[in-house]
């Protein structure tokens, strides 16, 4: 995640790739605890963003499918 760039302004795309990104330093391990609990907290913010633009999204698709009578076909969607 770029310090310029605040979560909430940047795309999906950038999300995920800042999320992959902290989630890497992490793994590579070699950093201290404060230094880890800061990117965790980053991590989580962007997984936050990451899920509240998922669920936009669901939501615009929920209206796209609405019918002509104002009825909304349910259906089911994997986010795994």
């Amino acid at each position: 995640m770029t310090d310029d760039m605040e979560v909430s302004e940047m795309s999906f795309e950038q999300s995920i790739d800042a999320l992959e990104a902290l989630v890497k330093r992490l793994e590579d391990g070699g950093i201290d605890l404060d230094e880890s609990l800061r990117i965790y907290e980053q991590a989580v913010a962007l997984r936050d963003h990451c899920r509240s633009i998922l669920e936009d999204g669901e939501r615009r698709i929920r209206k796209i499918m609405e019918s002509a009578d104002g009825t909304v076909r349910e259906e089911e969607f994997d986010v795994d």
